[in-house]
């Protein structure tokens, strides 16, 4: 993208670490399917810089679930292409097949009655939980770091987490760290969702709020209730084309988009974006609208990729002044376009903090703004409470007429100093 117009990082970055640290404002995060890719681990399990995604990305998780299908339904999702070059995900193919197996009844569409397609949809939900009901590893990760902000500070209004993903990672951190949250279900032997709950704040603000939009592993339907299982097994209720189920089932997604759209619509407060491709048309529904109606609330979206490849987050940007964009080479802040360029550091301190959020360039890269990384960005939480970063030391060789080696630092790449 070529433009005139520069944007300091710097200067968004100061006010950003002020309203982390306070605990005043009223703040909000959306967590998009990016944000697992930041976690990679060896076939072990264990952390690795270069080993593979804890859960892949939707473009990835879409090949695997229809490649572990047979061969006969892998033919039926790819004539349900809208047009031979497209590259529907795993969500939009899910959402056609309920389509079909509400619409055709006993007719055949590409050989398969409703109730085939009923269990093709069975079969893809039951491989996208095999795939995403991965765990946390035991290492301090991504997650733990941004629960440990969470539960750092005291806060005004509960810090409240929206989410599209099935996975149960930032539940797993929640719980290691020991910190309540609630998630819209109530009762211990079959949680069930109560929705009046969801609609209102009369929990103290240390009870942080988890939001699943588009359906969780573990929930399933008992009775005339939606529950919380517990079990990563239970695959029923992730991401149905909420429009078309009946009461029941309908309930969690009209009561957490309605959340979504409540938390919004609410004076003075702030959504973070990270992992989200803002190609979920009713997420960005809800986000477009309530941005109109409500000009003190404000989105900052954290993004990977460069400016030019972030189309769907800038298109609502240019529309919404108070939709900020930071990608990996520039932003659209106030709805202006412009390329990254730090500035004259704010504080004597400044040099070490702003490498938590910005790498200069080397002789392989250029410059770039990092927070488009859930793991930088998690760090950056995490660290809003230092006010200097000491970079560590590369360990010794180790001393052969020692006892023993000098032990490597531990991983994390800065001290911080409150």
């Amino acid at each position: 993208m070529v433009t005139a117009t520069i944007h300091n990082p710097d200067r968004y970055m100061v006010d950003l670490r002020q309203i982390l640290s306070q605990g005043r404002k009223r703040v909000g995060l959306l967590i998009g399917a990016g944000a697992p890719t930041a976690i990679r681990i060896d076939d072990k399990g264990r952390l690795k810089d270069d080993g593979n995604p804890l859960i892949p990305d939707v473009a990835r998780l879409t090949d695997a679930v229809v490649k572990s299908l047979p061969a006969a339904d892998q033919q039926v999702i790819t004539k349900l292409k809208t047009r031979p070059d497209e590259e529907p995900n795993i969500e939009a193919i899910l959402t056609r097949v309920r389509r079909l197996a509400q619409a055709i009844g006993g007719e055949k569409v590409h050989g398969l009655d409703a109730i085939g397609y009923n269990t093709l949809a069975e079969g893809i939900c039951q491989n996208i939980g095999s795939i995403v009901r991965a765990c946390l590893p035991n290492e301090q990760t991504p997650y733990s770091e941004l629960i440990s902000w969470i539960g750092g500070t005291h806060r005004d209004h509960p810090v409240e987490i929206f989410t599209p993903n099935y996975d149960l990672l930032i539940e797993e951190a929640f719980e290691r760290a020991r910190l309540p949250y609630f998630d819209g279900f109530t009762g211990a032997h079959l949680p069930f969702f109560d929705p009046v709950s969801v609609s209102s704040d009369k929990l103290p603000a240390r009870w942080s709020r988890l939001w699943k939009i588009h359906g969780s592993l573990g929930w399933d339907v008992h009775g005339d209730s939606i529950i919380r299982t517990g079990s990563r097994a239970a695959t029923k209720l992730i991401y149905p084309d909420h429009l078309k189920y009946d009461e029941v089932t309908r309930q969690p997604y009209s009561a957490l988009f309605e959340r979504l759209r409540q938390f919004l619509t609410t004076p003075d407060t702030l959504l973070i974006c990270t992992g989200f491709s803002f190609f979920d048309a009713h997420i960005c529904a809800v986000l477009d609208e309530t941005l109109a109606a409500n000009t003190h609330t404000a989105i900052f979206a954290f993004q990977y990729r460069n400016l030019e490849n972030e189309s769907q987050a800038i298109k609502l940007a240019l529309n919404r002044p108070n939709l900020s964009v930071y990608a990996r080479d520039g932003a659209v802040i106030f709805g202006v376009p412009g390329q990254w360029q730090p500035g004259q550091p704010p504080t004597e301190d400044w040099e070490s903090i702003r490498q938590t959020f910005w790498q200069g360039a080397t002789s392989k890269d250029p410059a770039q703004f990092l927070l488009g990384d859930f793991a930088k960005l998690a760090r950056f939480f995490s660290l809003t409470q230092a006010s200097k970063m000491t970079p560590l030391l590369p360990p010794e060789p180790a001393d052969t007429g020692a006892s023993g080696p000098v032990s490597s630092p531990p991983a994390g790449g800065d001290h911080a100093k409150s």
